[in-house]
This record gives structure tokens, sequence and C-alpha cells, in this order.
């Protein structure tokens, strides 16, 4: 923010899906809907499309550091939200940037495999991931796939999700929201997402839209939280307003190419 552009700047690290559906251009997209500036660090060029991803070719830790600090030493970051970060070395690096830039209001998307089932980062990449940046995010946002791979266990109950929850609050997050938990559920009437905290559990309901798989989902919400952050509203709020924004923005989504549908952001 400053006095010629009163947007707030929000900054992705993440990855680069060229189709456009996911990563940095789907977060960039998200960020200006929501009227803030969006910058990127590159963490990773993957090569994929609405089929799939077909192979990645990661950045160096060295190169994400100066991509950060080129746009922290200039600009005053209001919001961070954290995509693919393929290797260890990346993900410490991204957790001293936070610290040395004081970057703040971070959103933690532990991107570990691409819906077509292709797995974006080793296990010691996600030990790293858990010990590094969950404690210093403000929520920390998987899916029940995600989620299933950071605790070690399968997710099949509501009882199990639960546990899951708590689970990584006990690894260091703060807060957790954990989406789809519809998805255990034979016939889902509502599309749920919960969020964890230390002494309470809430809900974030919107209609099950059904039909074919939407590509850049858990991409776009991350990004909106983080720029409802960036916007000062308060936790709950920002994740409220994100829910709905990609609620219709799979609503909205179009065929664009053979496979999912891109989300409409």
């Amino acid at each position: 923010m400053n006095d010629k552009d009163p947007r707030p700047v929000c900054l992705t690290i993440a990855g680069v899906d060229p189709s456009g559906g996911a990563g940095v251009l789907a977060d960039i997209k998200t960020f200006s809907r929501h009227a803030c500036f969006g910058t990127g660090a590159i963490t990773s060029l993957t090569f994929q499309n609405t089929t799939g991803v077909f192979g990645a070719a990661a950045q160096s830790a060295d190169t994400v550091y100066e991509q950060i600090k080129a746009v922290a030493v200039d600009m005053r970051i209001a919001a961070v939200k954290t995509g693919m970060l393929p290797t260890r070395e990346v993900i410490e690096t991204v957790a001293e940037c936070i610290e040395e830039f004081h970057l703040q209001n971070i959103v933690v998307d532990p991107v570990v495999r691409s819906t077509s089932g292709f797995d974006l980062i080793d296990d010691e990449a996600l030990a790293a991931l858990v010990e590094k940046l969950f404690p210093l995010a403000a929520v920390v946002t998987p899916n029940l796939a995600e989620a299933e791979r950071i605790v070690g266990s399968k997710i099949s109950s509501l009882d199990d999700l639960h546990s899951a929850g708590k689970r990584m609050l006990d690894l260091g997050a703060k807060a957790v929201l954990i989406k789809g938990g519809h998805s255990f559920e034979a016939a889902p009437e509502k599309a749920v997402d919960r969020l964890y905290l230390a002494e309470e559990v809430l809900e974030f309901e919107a209609d099950f839209i059904a039909g074919e798989a939407v590509h850049g989902t858990g991409c776009a919400l991350s990004a909106a939280i983080a720029a409802n952050l960036a916007c000062g509203k308060q936790l709950f709020t920002a994740i409220e307003d994100a829910k709905g924004f990609v609620t219709d923005a799979i609503r909205s989504a179009v065929k664009v190419g053979h496979g999912n549908r891109p989300v409409n952001v």
C-alpha cells in the first residue's frame, strides 16, 4: 500500500501452472478480484494443463530468496500465501524470509499432491513444512488428502477429521482449515469446511455443487483468505467471505481445455 495506490500488497510464493488454473497465476487473479495488488515468487515451474501434471522443475532456494527479497524491500506486504514449496531448502528459506522481512498474515496451503495424483513434495520437505511454516501461519488450509498425509492416517469419518485437525494444532499450527469435509459422505448436500482452533471448531457451509471436478479451488481459497486478511478482515470473516467467493467461482467455471474446468477467478 502507498500514497498513490491504496490497494494492499499480497505476495504468493508458489509454483506456476502454465494453463492458469492453479498456482501463482490463479493467485494473482484472485488477489486482483479482492482489490489487492498481487506479487509473486516462483518456487517451481510445473508442466501441466487441465488434464494433469506431467512434471516440474524446482527453483533453487537462492532464487526463491532473491525474488522474495526484491519485493519485500520495495513494498509493504500485507499478506502472504504459500502454495507449492517443492524442497526442504525452499521451505526453510521461505520461513527465514517471513522472519527476516517481518511478513504477516501468512496463509499456508500445504500443496503436496495434485488433483491428478502427482506427488509435488517428498516426505522430507513435508516434515520441514510442518516444522518451519505451521507455527508462522495465521491459518493452514489442507484438503482431506493433504490432511491425511500430514497426520499419517486415513480420514473416513467426522471423528477422524476432528482428530486430524487437533493433531495439526499439536504440530504447531495456530488454526487449521480442513477443506472438503463432505467428501466421506455418500450424497452430500453441503460443502463443509471446518476451522480448528485451540478451543473450538467452526464450520463454513455452502451448497455442494455436483458435476465434474473443478481445478484450482484450493489455491483460490487460500489466496482469497490472504487477500481478505490483507484488507483487515478477522480470520473468521476472511474465511467466510473466501468460501463464498470460491463457491461462486466453482458455479461459474467453464470448460476451456480437455480436462477439469479451471475455477473461474
